[in-house]
């Protein structure tokens, strides 16, 4: 659906937040009927709504469930569950549902220098989306493309096809959600970093979730990139449709073999975009151009550096961007050095994959974990993690789950429960100043909680920033 197929087409978008909010400013501008619904009410809502409406787009507070009359689309919000009643409305009506990225897909407008789409570079996995996407931006900036990290992080997906120069590549994040409601989706190339269970309350079950992210192969040009250290990854591959010619390209942190990117004596090597790759390998780059140079960030490098190499990006570009990149804050952030003490941050850390990572990374360590777990179980995080750590501090409102896991697993490991009761700064002081009573000099105190972050704090971001707040004042004490 293109140009003036749009004019008054009846179109409902599911969700008054910031993607239905874009989703219905783009397709009102384009002609349509515009109808958004949302199940929520009170003033925030209300102020949004009322922006809309002086736009001439119709919005229905209250009332997400029903299809409004006449509807020939939706598009949806990624976070709208597929269970939702609207969709099964939609479905008996012979509707298609849509989600941002579809939308944005279909809307992809050919460069003048090639006469097709900007090509998209896709990345998802349960855990380094962002920090792969953003090394991908940067190695693809340093080749000289005009580019930009979109999906879920920096630029709207929507505004970045839409742009009013455009790009000649995007580097795209994208969640199992907005795949899921992705079907005409098909990148240039993709990677899958990981699989592990997240979201099943969203999808139904593992299988779904995987099955989800898989959707991101389907169509691929030239490169399916996957993690040889995962197999659920290396098995999408081989479900995926994709283009003839296609190639399935492995990264990992061993020496690589025949179309491979690997390490090798702490180079970054590519045996997959190279002549006679039997017999020749290209260096990408050092594990010390990667910041931080933890095991799964190289990993995350590895990933981009295949993307960009699918693209098109010589070796130097690929060097020159990883040593450029930073990642964002409350990743694998230290925040400071006390009495000998290292402190990182990896608020960010909010599922049991993650922290695994994280803490696979350091030795010994001093382990704040605790939160909401939404679910999760703990046993195989603390079993792995079990011979790295000096101490654990637990905190918030699922802390029992974490702590049964390491009476378990790690039972000679001390174990203290901080800040009960406690929220925000107050408590954040708490359990640094336990932490650090617990640390030897050489140790590294994580704040990687396994866990969201709402019982109490804002936001994994708040979390980050008060521990970060919190040794600072430890090192002024």
């Amino acid at each position: 659906m293109t140009g003036p197929v749009w004019t008054g087409l009846p179109v409902a978008v599911a969700g008054l937040g910031v993607s239905g909010i874009s989703a219905a400013r783009v397709l009102h501008g384009l002609g349509a009927l515009v109808t958004v619904v949302d199940g929520g009410s009170g003033p925030g809502l209300e102020a949004r709504a009322a922006e809309l409406r002086a736009l001439g787009v119709t919005v229905r507070l209250g009332d997400g469930d029903s299809l409004p009359e006449g509807t020939r689309l939706v598009v949806t919000s990624p976070g709208w569950p597929p269970s939702s009643p609207l969709f099964a409305a939609a479905e008996a009506a012979g509707v298609e549902v849509w989600g941002d990225v579809e939308l944005a897909w279909r809307l992809r407008a050919p460069l003048a220098s090639t006469g097709e789409p900007a090509p998209w570079l896709a990345v998802t996995g349960t855990n380094g989306k962002t920090t792969t996407v953003q090394m991908l931006a940067s190695i693809l900036t340093a080749a000289g493309r005009r580019t930009a990290a979109v999906g879920n992080v920096g630029v709207s997906v929507l505004d970045a096809v839409l742009a009013e120069e455009p790009y000649d590549v995007l580097a795209v994040e994208l969640s199992s959600y907005q795949l899921h409601w992705a079907p005409s989706l098909r990148p240039y190339a993709a990677a899958v970093l990981n699989l592990a269970p997240d979201h099943l309350d969203w999808h139904g079950s593992m299988e779904a979730y995987a099955a989800d992210k898989g959707r991101i192969y389907e169509g691929n040009v030239v490169a399916c990139v996957y993690n040889l250290a995962d197999p659920a990854t290396e098995a999408l591959v081989r479900e995926a449709d994709v283009e003839e010619g296609c190639r399935a390209i492995g990264f990992g942190l061993g020496s690589p073999g025949l179309s491979n990117l690997g390490v090798v004596d702490g180079l970054l090597v590519d045996r997959a975009f190279v002549p006679d790759r039997d017999k020749n390998a290209a260096e990408l780059g050092s594990v010390a151009d990667v910041h931080p140079p933890a095991p799964h960030n190289i990993a995350n490098a590895l990933a981009a550096a295949a993307l960009a190499r699918a693209y098109g990006v010589d070796a130097a570009a690929v060097r020159e961007g990883l040593r450029a990149f930073r990642p964002d804050a409350h990743r694998i952030a230290e925040v400071g050095v006390v009495a000998g003490v290292t402190y990182i941050d990896d608020s960010k850390a909010t599922n049991t994959h993650a922290a695994a990572a994280s803490l696979a990374a350091y030795r010994p360590v001093v382990w704040i974990a605790g939160g909401l777990a939404k679910g999760a179980a703990f046993d195989d995080l603390v079993q792995g993690a079990a011979e790295r750590l000096r101490a654990v501090v637990l905190i918030g409102e699922d802390r029992g789950v974490i702590r049964d896991a390491l009476a378990r697993h790690a039972p000679d490991v001390p174990v203290i429960e901080a800040a009960e009761g406690q929220t925000g700064a107050v408590a954040m002081t708490e359990v640094v100043r336990t932490a650090a009573s617990l640390a030897r000099s050489g140790d590294t105190v994580l704040l990687a909680p396994a866990c969201a972050s709402m019982d109490m704090f804002t936001n994994y971001g708040e979390r980050g920033d008060l521990f970060a707040a919190a040794v600072r004042e430890l090192a002024n004490s």
